[in-house]
């Protein structure tokens, strides 16, 4: 019989209840015990929903990220959150986010520190926080909250798998604060793992997963030899562990992964398949062989017939130790399709969500158990799905694909090089030295969501809409001129989200409703569906740009989302390669561009915040995307005259290593996330001479701390070593609409007084 498990679950809940939950608590509005309670009826809903499946992960539950769980299990937390009043969860949201409780009565205990640095899980859009070490790093064991969900798990009769990160990963993806060797710490951190897995195992766990999706990326000799140096010492306990790979290839890995002394592997045979039978002939005759046959990250229904033709096979020639699953945690996918009412109905029939990833396991679970006989109903509606899918006349669009036809190499370059073009913007703009900006979005406030949802119940007409929207950019106008930045923005009051705004506007793209998805912490988007050919239909934001212009002199930045970031946040066509896609996105921008332009704007930000995160995990592979993403930017970007300068903004990747191929972008000012990271992204420019404008982040806008002058002007001045202060601009590390007028005004006056002050002091 093939056994059926799931890696991860989504913990914000169907209708985002946690995201509430936490962000009443954090404001002072609701009690500790609420949140722990609003807490256990989500664990105790998902497992339900998961209860058809032989064993279901438990651990994957989060207040706020599980590499953050997993640096609080093994006892490493940075020295600056200790000494404060509170308990550890306290020092839990004061890692995650700067501070934990917002009231009078927790001021002493909830005091702010910087938050820990927060970068993107692998070549996904979720963020974790990145682990700390020193070369003098402890660790010890606090199992306390995944043994009091393992037992409310046991309490409910839930046969439980619990999900833990690995020893490697751990170390692999955290940050050395002295440049001291992570491996170096392999040794303390070992002896922590087993004493967790021996808790376990006293607990009555069968299975542990443990998670090490580093092995799907190229490793050296020292980091491959660390995980024989870490199962070796594990190998002893009294528990079998199941080690969880995902997101990737194993490739040259294969044979160190299948001899690993651990008693079950498990590959995503949706980017991996090709390891499958490599593995099978390296693994040994006793081990599990687990297969992630459902794509977790994509909401496309299963082929379940294609998947059935290559997995039957296999499963007769393992027998029992053949387990199959989602390729990897459920935490990208929405919840629940069920909940999708107003979704067009032909879209809906070619969708499956985390619930409906597991009825798809189950059908092939039976398919394989009981022959497809007993589950032919379900097999022939999927087919029925696929097929409608395939041969939609919806999907294609001749003109698209004409237009593809047409992009040819100079579509991407600019009229002029750069050092001439910042002349004539120079002249133009007439800006100071140090200019300072923001990055595109102010607070979305409860007048703006209110407004946002009353038109769209019908309850105010679209005139009256658009006159709060005008209101609102008007007070963001206003207060940044009282504030005394540089170059303004309108502060897009108008659009929900930086990428289902501009998919509402396109052709080729359907929404969700409840189609929620974490980023990080609290925050949740909603990623618009992208099923068919790119177009424009008609222009999408001149309209709000020209008039935040008319309420000012100074100038007005058009803002944009960029096709590299529009992709790789949306949940992306499977039926063609990404490149035709991006490319597809890239003309509709360049339109809009070109139409802003048009219009009198001369300063147009086209953000590309998730550039980095399409990267290839394997650096081999990097070359070929890094050609077509940063061409797809430059189609979208370079149809303008030298005066209109174009910005593009990134946060929260590791950039360094790619900072060549974000130079050869040429768009004229980059911004930049450095605040959390202490500017260690200027380290980049050490052996690389960036050749135009940046704005290095100075104010972490993911926490509610704000940020003092000195703090700024320290970064800034750090900044001014590498990069000529003459190309140095002074921005937040990313937009504002997630925090709140009172947090906002007072650290941009912060720092438009720090640029001041540089702009006296930095020679």
């Amino acid at each position: 019989m093939v056994t059926t498990h799931n890696l991860g679950f989504p913990r914000i809940g169907a209708m985002r209840e946690l995201k509430f939950a936490l962000e009443s608590y954090w404001k002072g509005q609701s009690s500790r015990a609420g949140l722990e309670a609003r807490g256990a009826q989500l664990r105790k809903q998902h497992w339900q929903m998961q209860s058809g499946l032989d064993w279901t992960p438990v651990g994957d539950f989060s207040f706020y990220d599980q590499v953050l769980d997993m640096s609080f299990m093994l006892g490493n937390l940075p020295e600056r959150v200790f000494g404060f009043q509170g308990d550890a969860l306290d020092n839990y949201f004061r890692v995650a986010r700067g501070r934990s409780v917002q009231s009078a009565e927790h001021a002493q205990c909830c005091a702010g520190v910087a938050a820990g640095e927060m970068t993107k899980w692998f070549d996904t859009n979720y963020h974790y926080i990145v682990p700390e070490f020193t070369a003098e790093t402890r660790f010890k064991l606090d199992a306390s909250r995944l043994l009091e969900q393992l037992a409310e798990a046991s309490a409910q009769g839930v046969k439980a798998k619990p999900v833990i990160i690995g020893p490697v990963t751990y170390l692999a993806i955290g940050k050395s604060k002295d440049d001291s060797d992570r491996l170096a710490l392999l040794p303390r951190l070992l002896p922590v793992y087993g004493e967790l897995l021996d808790k376990l195992a006293a607990q009555g766990v069968e299975w542990v997963q443990i998670d090490e999706p580093i092995l799907v990326t190229e490793l050296d000799a020292e980091w491959q030899h660390a995980f024989n140096i870490a199962y070796h010492h594990l190998k002893s306990v009294r528990i079998k562990l199941l080690l969880a790979t995902y997101f990737g290839q194993l490739l040259e890995n294969r044979y160190l992964a299948a001899n690993l002394p651990v008693a079950g592997i498990h590959v995503d045979a949706i980017n991996g398949r090709d390891d499958i039978q490599p593995l099978l002939n390296l693994m040994p005759s006793f081990k599990v062989l687990s297969l992630g046959v459902i794509n977790g990250r994509n909401i496309w229904k299963t082929d379940l017939n294609e998947t059935l033709a290559w997995l039957e096979p296999l499963a007769k020639q393992l027998g029992e130790r053949l387990w199959i699953a989602p390729s990897c945690s459920l935490l990208h996918v929405p919840v629940d399709l069920d909940n999708e009412q107003k979704l067009d109905g032909e879209i809906r029939s070619w969708l499956a969500f985390a619930k409906q990833k597991l009825e798809e396991l189950a059908v092939l679970a039976a398919a394989l158990n009981r022959g497809v006989d007993a589950v032919k109903e379900e097999l022939d509606a999927n087919r029925s799905a696929i097929e409608s899918r395939r041969n939609s006349p919806r999907v294609s669009n001749p003109l698209v694909k004409a237009a593809l036809d047409k992009i040819d190499a100079q579509l991407g370059r600019r009229r002029s090089p750069y050092s001439q073009r910042a002349a004539k913007q120079a002249a133009l703009l007439k800006l100071p030295r140090f200019p300072t900006t923001t990055i595109g979005s102010f607070p979305q406030t409860a007048e703006i969501r209110l407004a946002r949802r009353r038109f769209k119940a019908g309850e105010i007409d679209a005139p009256a809409y658009k006159s709060a929207m005008k209101a609102e950019i008007e007070r963001s106008v206003r207060e940044q001129e009282a504030l005394g930045l540089d170059v303004l923005v309108h502060g897009e009051a108008e659009r929900n989200d930086m990428v289902e705004y501009f998919g509402e506007q396109l052709d080729g793209y359907a929404f969700s409703e409840y189609g929620w998805v974490q980023s990080y912490g609290s925050r949740c988007v909603k990623p618009p569906i992208l099923f068919g050919d790119i177009s424009r239909p008609k222009v999408m934001t001149v309209e709000w740009i020209k008039y935040a212009q008319s309420l000012t002199a100074k100038p007005m930045k058009g803002m944009l989302t960029g096709p590299m970031t529009i992709l790789n946040w949306s949940f992306v066509r499977d039926d063609q390669p990404r490149s035709v896609s991006c490319n597809q996105l890239a003309l509709a921008i360049r339109e809009e561009v070109l139409d802003l332009e048009e219009s009198g704007v001369r300063v147009i930000q086209i953000d590309e915040a998730a550039l980095r995160e399409g990267l290839p995990l394997r650096k081999s592979q990097w070359k070929s995307y890094l050609d077509w993403a940063v061409e797809s930017f430059r189609i979208a970007a370079n149809g303008v005259q030298d005066e209109t300068q174009i910005h593009t903004h990134m946060c929260y990747s590791e950039f360094n290593d790619i900072i060549a191929a974000i130079a050869e972008m040429d768009a004229d000012v980059i911004t930049i996330e450095t605040s959390r990271s202490d500017m260690e992204l200027l380290d980049a420019f050490d052996h690389f001479k960036y050749p135009n404008e940046i704005g290095p982040g100075v104010y972490d806008i993911h926490s509610p701390n704000i940020p003092t002058q000195e703090h700024m002007v320290g970064l800034m001045k750090k900044a001014a070593e590498r990069v000529p202060a003459e190309r140095l601009w002074v921005n937040p590390d990313c937009g504002l609409k997630t925090r709140q007028w009172n947090e906002v005004i007072p650290a941009l006056a912060n720092m438009v007084t720090a640029a001041k002050i540089l702009r006296a002091d930095v020679v």
